[in-house]
C-alpha cells in the first residue's frame, strides 16, 4: 500500500511543516497551480518523491528541451519530477502526466482540444510501450466529468480516450476549485477520478 499526499491549486494551511509530517506519505503528487517553493518545501520536508504536472497559471518551466521534452536537470521546482507528457516511476507506482488546461488565453501551459488530442495519443503510446500505468496525473479533468462550463474550466475531451486506453486505477486532477463544497469522486470502468484541490490523502 502506497500512501499518497495529493495537492493542487491552493496552499492548504494544514499542509505545513508539522501537519504534513504527521500524514507520513510515501509519495507526493502535485496537480498544478502551486508555487514552486511550496513543492520544494514538500520535497525537503518529507524526503519522499514529489511528482508534478504544471497548471494553467504556472510559469514556463525553464530549461525545457528544444524538442518539447521534459525539463532539463537543475530547473525549478528543485527536488520534484515533472511528469508532463511522460511516464515516471515513483514509490513503486507508474505515473503518466498531462499538464495545463484548455486554451482560453496566451498562458504557457494551455492547449486547444486538438493539441490535447495529439499530446494524449503520444502519452498513451509511451505508457503502453513501457508497461502501462497505475495513476494518471493531470491538471484539468476530463470533459463532462467534474469540469465546468466557463471557458477556463472546460475539461479535456482527449482524456476519455486516454483513460480507456490506459485504464489507470486513479486519475488525479486539480483545476476545479471546490469553494467549500467537496467534489465527489467519479468512476469510469475501473478508474476512480478524483479532484484533489486543495489536498487529499490516498492509499493505492
Amino acid at each position: 500500500m502506497v500512501r499518497i499526499l495529493a495537492v493542487a491549486d491552493e496552499v492548504a494551511p494544514r499542509v505545513d511543516d508539522i501537519g504534513v509530517r504527521t500524514m507520513r506519505p510515501d509519495l507526493v503528487l502535485a496537480a498544478g497551480d502551486l508555487p514552486w517553493d511550496y513543492l520544494e518545501f514538500l520535497a525537503s520536508c518529507l524526503d519522499v518523491p514529489v511528482v508534478f504536472v504544471p497548471g494553467n497559471h504556472d510559469p514556463q518551466i525553464e530549461g525545457r528541451s528544444p524538442w518539447g521534452g521534459p525539463a532539463l536537470e537543475g530547473t525549478r521546482p528543485h527536488g520534484a519530477t515533472n511528469a508532463d507528457g511522460r511516464v515516471v516511476e515513483a514509490a513503486g507506482l507508474r505515473i503518466a502526466g498531462l499538464g495545463g488546461s484548455v486554451r482560453y488565453n496566451r498562458g504557457p501551459h494551455q492547449y486547444t482540444q486538438r493539441e490535447y488530442g495529439r499530446r494524449a495519443r503520444r502519452l498513451s503510446r509511451r505508457a503502453r510501450r513501457t508497461g502501462g500505468i497505475d495513476i494518471l496525473l493531470t491538471h484539468a479533468p476530463p470533459r463532462g466529468l467534474g469540469d465546468e462550463d466557463d471557458g477556463p474550466h472546460v475539461g479535456v475531451e482527449a482524456m476519455h480516450d486516454l483513460i480507456a486506453d490506459l485504464t489507470p486505477r486513479w486519475h488525479v486532477h486539480g483545476h476545479i476549485h471546490p469553494h467549500g463544497f467537496p467534489r465527489a469522486d467519479r468512476h469510469v470502468g475501473s478508474t476512480t477520478i478524483t479532484n484533489v484541490v486543495p489536498w487529499r490523502l490516498l492509499e493505492v
